[in-house]
């Protein structure tokens, strides 16, 4: 059996894996977590590479067993319990995670954080420094993914350039946190309005309950960003509900705030290239979760998220 110490060898920041599973068992056998499918004449064993892996989603006809969570735990791994397709989390308005339990996670990173947190303005310099971070990492991806430069998708069109620079400008003079939401809606509707058009799905409107191809995409790359933030926050030790932007009285808040540092340069406009291509679910997660590891998301919430936590003119 491989030893428990041995399953958190590969640092989270490096791990590769994100699975959705459905109409499976997730179970411990021989040393190993699998997933056990049913057919008509046989069933089905599937390994899954904890060591590898930050998190997994469990969708309908899911079940999973304590000593399969036990394993989970003891790699790091965190689970969540979702609807079909891999959205919504089943905790509704919050992003609430199967979170291991671990005393041996750093503490630097919690004190760091809570030092600046009790004080309101600088809970906004830090929400702006994560705004201007966000912008440079979809500029970043943007300028060098070949793949949506053939999707006509690129970031020194015009109209881009203006909306990133206008943004840029404007968060910059916010002097409160819902002026800064104010201005990030503005942008992300920009956005919208730019990716549409260039993957030619005109018309589209955002809405999370609307069951086009395009909103269940940007639904489903959402969760998956929102992993990945919660994966990073856990092996930092920061509490979800510390938010610097999103509302302070939702549990999973600063999920959503380090999430939203990818969300815009990898999901959304894949969301739409997707829907063009009417992929499948499966398809469009494969896609994603290609990108977050070809453009280093995890070591880029990774990054920003100590940066912030121990900058030393907040302290």
């Amino acid at each position: 059996m491989e030893q428990l110490t041995d399953l958190k060898a590969i640092l989270h920041s490096k791990r590769a894996n994100i699975y959705y599973l459905e109409k499976c068992r997730v179970m411990q056998k021989d040393g190993r977590v699998l997933y056990l499918t049913e057919a008509k004449d046989q069933n089905y064993y599937w390994n899954i590479p904890i060591a590898n892996t930050t998190v997994i989603l469990l969708g309908t006809g899911t079940s999973l067993t304590q000593a399969a969570m036990r394993m989970l735990a003891s790699a790091g791994v965190l689970v969540g319990f979702c609807g079909g397709g891999g959205t919504p989390l089943f905790t509704g308005s919050e992003i609430e995670w199967l979170t291991p339990q671990s005393e041996y996670r750093p503490t630097d990173y919690v004190q760091g954080w809570l030092k600046f947190w009790f004080e309101e303005s600088k809970r906004l310099t830090v929400a702006k420094a994560f705004q201007e971070a966000r912008i440079e990492y979809l500029k970043n991806v943007w300028a060098k993914d070949r793949d949506l430069k053939a999707e006509g998708i690129f970031v020194d069109d015009l109209e881009i350039s203006t909306a990133l620079n206008g943004y840029a400008e404007q968060f910059a003079t916010a002097q409160k946190v819902g002026d800064l939401l104010q201005r990030e809606a503005l942008l992300t509707k920009q956005l919208y309005r730019y990716a549409a058009k260039a993957t030619k799905l005109e018309g589209f409107v955002r809405e999370r309950e609307n069951t086009d191809l395009a909103n269940g995409f940007l639904n489903h790359g959402n969760y998956l960003a929102c992993g990945l933030a919660a994966t990073t926050l856990w092996v930092l030790g920061i509490p979800h509900g510390f938010a610097v932007m999103h509302g302070k009285t939702r549990r999973g808040a600063l999920v959503f705030d380090v999430a939203d540092l990818i969300k815009d340069a990898i999901v959304l406009p894949w969301a739409f290239v997707c829907a063009k291509e009417k992929m499948t679910e499966q398809e469009f997660r494969q896609q994603v979760l290609q990108k977050f590891t070809e453009h280093k998301a995890l070591d880029f919430m990774f990054d920003q998220v100590k940066q912030q936590a121990l900058r030393d003119d907040l302290l």
